[in-house]
């Protein structure tokens, strides 16, 4: 069901958290709540000729704007869509003779629509962006040299011809941007390729256990494409029952962190210090430090594992920067052998040595060490995520794809049909990734089934399969992924 109208929300103010919304009405797992088009977007420096500046769907062609030579779409339909907002970009780039960056395109973007439209309350939003929270008065010196730069080079591209903004106004919309800027994904959620402003999901607060997910949605699904011209939206779905006039949260960084980094990161970027109940009482940090029981480790040998484990992922994202999947592998390999004996399956800093590994040796088809890696990283991972959270569906996910390249189909099919059950309710059945892991699942239970009824035939099948056809690659480890926190902080 596409939910469109923020009918199902209310808004409130408290003391201690200001702005909130809260349910109108009850909701159940996987409802979409409310489904919001962006205020304006922009697709990423690095992406601009390989993401359509319209529904940010990656296509291998797409056609460039004839004026600008900028703008990429994927047909004239998305150019129709996007001329209303790309109209004045388009001219001011052919003036200017160069293209701002990312920062500077949304500003300018924001500012279009306030001159075409106004700064009231525009169709659907329940705050205008006069009212977003800047936290320009907290910025540290860099952010305010930052903020200046960015300020100058908005006025030296900013047409005289259009609307003028005063100084303070301006720095207000990089403010917001600075805080409340989400992060998009392309079309199957697996990597970032732009930045959008959403006035709605500005409102929703944080909570490291929340009881709502935010998706983003390039249109898929043909209601979508009725309901919004730009063909892409942000969706907030319910990750489990929601009583009515329940606040409804969402949490902006990834849980698996200690909580005093959750914290730390909360208040560098978003500059308020976290109260959930999972920050105050420190649930699940007694998991995420956990000790192996058998051994029964001093503290002196816990903190000088974790401070070789902290070394060692320093050595490994060098590595990786230089495509030295060889040797992330060898580092891996160290330091899981330093922490088994020290450290639980649940600790965290176990899990992303375990996680890198896997990455690793699945890319360098190096399967059935990947998965035994995957295979205890999700068990770990299952103590830690709410039930319901959308990364733990993709690591599952993985796991199970990575399983099945292995040949453990029993395992594969498993966590294939764990993580689609966990996607139904972040994603919806009609987004891509979802659909993809449904072809999985019907895909892994067919060769399950010819397992069960005949295992040495399976195989051999398999191997000829296999014989038959090109290695598939898998995507080489990247850096450039969906950020784990939800609204993009510039870099």
């Amino acid at each position: 069901m596409i939910v469109d109208s923020m009918e199902n929300v209310e808004l409130f103010s408290s003391e201690g958290k200001g702005r909130g919304l809260k349910a109108a009405k009850e909701f159940c797992a996987g409802d979409v709540i409310f489904a919001e088009p962006a205020y304006a977007a922009v697709v990423f420096d690095s992406l601009t000729a390989h993401v359509c500046h319209t529904c940010f769907k990656r296509q291998e062609k797409l056609q460039r704007c004839g004026q600008c030579k900028f703008a990429h779409y994927c047909d004239r339909t998305c150019q129709k869509d996007a001329w209303t907002n790309h109209k004045s970009e388009c001219s001011a780039i052919k003036k200017n003779g160069k293209t701002p960056n990312e920062n500077i395109r949304l500003a300018a973007r924001i500012m279009w629509r306030i001159e075409r439209e106004g700064t009231g309350l525009s169709e659907g939003c329940l705050v205008s962006i006069d009212d977003l929270q800047n936290h320009v008065d907290n910025f540290g010196e860099e952010e305010r040299k930052e903020l200046t730069a960015d300020v100058q080079t908005f006025i030296d591209f900013w047409p005289p011809s259009s609307q003028q903004f005063g100084m303070q106004y301006i720095s207000h919309i990089f403010g917001v941007i600075n805080c409340n800027g989400f992060t998009l994904s392309d079309q199957r959620g697996l990597q970032a390729v732009g930045v959008g402003i959403f006035p709605n999901l500005c409102l929703v607060n944080h909570d490291c256990w929340p009881n709502c997910t935010v998706v983003f949605n390039n249109g898929n699904h043909e209601a979508v494409k009725s309901m919004f011209h730009t063909q892409m939206r942000i969706e907030l779905r319910s990750l489990g029952k929601i009583c009515k006039g329940e606040e409804l949260s969402v949490s902006y960084v990834d849980f698996l962190n200690l909580r005093e980094e959750r914290r730390q990161q909360l208040k560098g970027q978003y500059y308020f210090d976290c109260t959930c109940e999972h920050c105050t009482k420190g649930l699940k940090e007694d998991l995420m430090l956990a000790v192996n029981d058998e051994n029964k480790p001093s503290q002196g040998v816990v903190k000088e594992v974790i401070q070789f484990t902290k070394d060692t992922m320093e050595k490994i994202s060098k590595a990786r920067s230089e495509g030295a999947y060889h040797e992330v592998v060898k580092l891996c390999r160290e330091c899981l052998k330093k922490q088994e004996p020290v450290l639980a399956d649940s600790n965290i800093y176990m899990l992303r040595i375990m996680s890198l590994a896997s990455e690793v040796l699945s890319y360098l088809q190096n399967f059935e060490e990947a998965a035994e890696y995957a295979r205890k990283m999700v068990e770990g991972f299952l103590k830690l995520y709410h039930p319901n959270n959308a990364q733990l569906g993709m690591a599952v996910m993985r796991a199970g794809v990575t399983h099945w390249h292995a040949g453990l189909i029993e395992v594969g099919h498993s966590m294939i049909c764990k993580a689609y059950a966990i996607l139904l309710v972040t994603h919806g059945p009609t987004h891509p990734i979802t659909k993809d892991l449904e072809a999985m699942r019907i895909q892994s239970e067919m060769e399950l089934r010819m397992f069960k009824e005949n295992e040495y035939v399976y195989y051999k099948m398999r191997e000829a399969a296999l014989k038959n056809q090109p290695i598939h690659v898998m995507p080489e480890p990247s850096s450039n992924t969906t950020p784990n926190s939800i609204f993009h902080k510039k870099q």
